[in-house]
């Protein structure tokens, strides 16, 4: 009778275990496919954790008044395939930050590109979560012909 409760007891902590990963979120359970947004302004913070990369950064609202944005990317994992490291945007950078809006109308938004005053421009979105395919993610394959 022991091990059977041992057995169970084992199988109850690897479900526990499992939770996190089934916690993700998706972009649509978040994010808003029909309110794209455009974000222009420095980068204040960086945080580069799991399950996304943040950019904090400050923008001018209505009346010029200054909002501070945060701006959803894909996993460290993810962005580091792509050629993005935690070094690769540096606060205080004036950066333009194309993405969607969250649904609940806070000042978060994930993001799609960003792009730096030199021109240069990343992807940091991942439309692998049901971000809206628009060409632009390196990892998207072409959906087959028919579907």
């Amino acid at each position: 009778m022991e091990y059977k409760g041992w057995i169970l007891g084992a199988g109850i902590a690897a479900i526990a275990a499992s939770v996190p990963v089934l916690a993700h979120h998706a972009f649509s359970a978040e994010f808003d496919s029909n309110a794209p947004v455009t974000l222009r302004g420095p980068v204040t913070k960086i945080e580069w954790i799991n399950p996304h990369a943040w950019i904090h950064m400050e923008t001018k609202g209505a009346a010029g008044k200054p909002e501070v944005w945060m701006v959803e990317g894909g996993t460290p994992n993810t962005l580091q395939r792509n050629g993005i490291s935690r070094d690769s945007i540096k606060v205080g950078t004036e950066i333009v930050v194309s993405g969607y809006r969250a649904k609940d109308g806070r000042m978060r938004a994930n993001g799609r590109d960003i792009t730096f005053p030199d021109g240069r421009t990343l992807f940091m979105g991942s439309s692998g979560t049901g971000a809206p395919r628009d060409g632009k993610d390196p990892n998207d394959k072409p959906k087959p012909k028919g579907l």
